[in-house]
């Protein structure tokens, strides 16, 4: 899969919504729970997949998920029970900018 930047991708084991913000130039395999994510749009929007009992780490609303290696970013904006992979990897939250000191 090759979303475009600004797509909504749905889990088809929970609700987790997320929002691509990051897209490198690879095809990849994006899962939640286990199971493939989908465009929130799409014809496969509403399926359901039995979810990896492995792969229940969760998502948390608001917050963006990034893989480096792969130039991925995406931003949460229905959490659920799942944890999002990409190729079987789960993808890290993204570490917070440092704020300036205000010296």
């Amino acid at each position: 899969m090759k979303p475009r930047v600004g797509a909504t991708l749905a889990s088809t084991t929970d609700q987790t919504t997320v929002i691509v913000v990051r897209w490198g130039a690879e095809d990849l395999d994006v899962t939640c729970g286990g199971a493939p994510m989908v465009d929130a749009r799409g014809p496969e929007a509403g399926t359901s997949h039995p979810a990896d009992p492995a792969q229940q780490a969760g998502t948390v609303m608001g917050k963006r998920y990034a893989s480096e290696e792969h130039g991925v970013e995406l931003l949460c904006t229905k959490p659920g029970s799942g944890t999002l992979a990409i190729g079987g990897v789960p993808v890290p939250l993204k570490d917070a900018k440092p704020l300036p000191a205000s010296d």
